[in-house]
């Protein structure tokens, strides 16, 4: 039971980070739009030019996937959590969350005193307006709720058999039939506990910002150590993009005041502390090039050329994107001791850099280091940067020192110190196939070897997926082919958990997931 919980629980946290994927280019389109219109740099952008006007309208632009954050996880959530029909499912979710929304709305307009709003009127605190409509706030919480209890109903109801002369009920219809009344009730309880659940979001809020470095560090402790569980989506996941630190979630408050941080010469740390849970994406950049800097000096002489030419890579993908699961996972296979060490040295740096007055949109990589932060941000605060910089180097230092210390010490297999052990990579896969033809694209004759490795389609009982690892339900895991199979194919590593695997794939796993579910059909 404790592992079908975990199941679940890890495949709901994949389905939250979905729609963040989003956000990293509408946040670089915003930057750029506050970078354009910095007069110190472009002399033309006066006030009221038509210049300003049009960058003006990039900005707003821009602003679209921040702006409708609950929205679009109404919409992502079922695309990973649907066990069939997929599309028909997130239709049902946006079916129901409107329907929620526009019964509160309604009957907080009768009867508002009677809930505790007694100025039902647009722009009172607590309040928010969905698809045109005067509603409760309830933030990301409302759209998770809507769109759970959407999926939860197509999951089970959409292949109900109906008597033939209700057939024209079937599927969608049938599923948004029966989730009516439960929407209805779902309002009804909101609109009776909101209250109290927003006073202890605001009691949490204020909670992480009171405790300062403790905070800073205890939340990237647990975000980076709770990696292999899938569990860290439910720690970042609220406060990112949630309003568990702040309303509409940290990365969101960030973007919309953009403009304001970049023109006060105030210290970040000041402006918005809350900023200081952003930092986790330091021990993803110079944290884990340490690492994998140290893991090329202690292999062997006659490996390293091979071991730099496969660690190259994935040390480009963490430090541009924040991707880090393809060198994490490799030294966590082989030492879980140097995994801990990494999960520490990342809170440490953060902590020591919050200290510093440093905060902001971090928790990525260097592309949105640059254009939701140094850019924007570089005129007044340029020197906090440059002691960023500074202190990521020193730490990554410090990486190499201990974790080749420690490679040497317990005598750890890191890719180069062994024969049968390397990182792999996607070509890896094409040199080994047996019969040396493509079924088609790279992602094609992916989804069809880990097809077999996991037992065939009929061993398959669900299938998903988050950044960069494919989560696995299987019926038989006996039937499951060993790590090293999944390794001459090209993952990184495969976590086990009874019926439960997590494939390391790498970023292709969206499109290798897709043609895995057609496989399936």
């Amino acid at each position: 039971m404790l592992n079908s919980l975990k199941e679940k629980v890890q495949r709901f946290g994949g389905a939250m980070f979905f729609p963040a994927l989003l956000l990293p280019f509408a946040g670089i389109l915003l930057g750029l739009s506050v970078i354009l219109q910095n007069d110190q740099l472009f002399p033309f952008a006066t006030e009221g030019s038509t210049y300003t006007q049009i960058i003006g309208i990039l900005e707003q632009t821009s602003l679209v996937i921040f702006n409708n954050l609950p929205m679009i996880f109404v919409l992502g959530i079922p695309i990973t959590l649907a066990t069939k029909e997929s599309g028909r499912a997130t239709l049902t979710a946006f079916i129901t969350y409107l329907t929620y929304n526009y019964f509160m709305g309604a009957t907080l307009s009768a009867f508002g005193p009677t809930f505790g709003v007694d100025n039902f009127e647009p722009g009172e605190l607590g309040l928010t307006e969905i698809a045109g409509v005067l509603t409760l706030d309830t933030n990301l919480i409302g759209a998770i709720l809507a769109a759970s209890l959407a999926v939860w109903i197509h999951n089970k109801y959409y292949d109900f058999e109906v008597p033939n002369m209700l057939q024209s009920f079937k599927g969608t219809p049938l599923v948004v039939i029966i989730l009516f009344p439960i929407t209805i009730l779902a309002g009804i309880v909101t609109l009776i506990v909101w209250p109290t659940i927003q006073s202890g979001i605001f009691n949490m809020q204020s909670f992480m910002v009171e405790s300062g470095v403790f905070g800073v560090w205890t939340f990237t402790f647990l975000e980076r150590i709770l990696i292999p569980t899938g569990l860290h989506h439910f720690i970042y996941g609220p406060v990112f993009y949630g309003p568990i630190a702040i309303d509409g979630g940290t990365v969101n408050y960030w973007i919309q005041n953009l403009s304001d941080f970049a023109n006060s010469t105030d210290s970040l740390t000041s402006l918005f502390p809350q900023g200081g849970l952003m930092l986790t994406g330091m021990g993803k950049t110079f944290g884990t090039t340490g690492a994998a800097i140290a893991m090329y000096l202690t292999a062997k002489p006659e490996n390293k050329k091979k071991v730099l030419g496969l660690l190259i890579p994935a040390v480009v993908t963490a430090i541009l994107t924040g991707i880090t699961e393809p060198i994490e996972f490799t030294f966590l296979f082989i030492a879980p001791l140097l995994f801990a060490v990494h999960a520490f040295l990342s809170a440490t740096m953060a902590s020591v850099l919050y200290v510093l007055g440093l905060s902001g949109n971090f928790q990525t990589g260097f592309i949105d280091f640059i254009f939701q932060n140094w850019l924007p941000l570089g005129g007044n605060h340029y020197m906090i940067y440059i002691i960023q910089f500074l202190v990521g180097l020193g730490f990554m230092a410090l990486y190499v020192v201990i974790f080749s210390a420690l490679i040497k010490k317990f005598d750890f297999k890191t890719p180069g110190r062994s024969d049968d052990l390397s990182l792999k990579t996607k070509k890896d896969y094409k040199a080994s196939k047996k019969d040396g033809e493509s079924t088609g694209s790279v992602d094609q004759d992916l989804a069809s070897a880990y097809l077999e490795a996991l037992g065939s389609k009929d061993n398959i009982e669900s299938v998903t997926n988050c950044a960069t690892r494919l989560r696995v339900k299987v019926k038989d895991p006996e039937q499951v082919e060993s790590d090293a199979v999944f390794m001459d194919i090209g993952a990184a590593g495969v976590v086990r958990s009874g019926q439960n695997l997590q494939v390391i794939v790498g970023l292709r796993v969206p499109q290798v997931r897709g043609y895995i579910e057609e496989l399936i059909k």
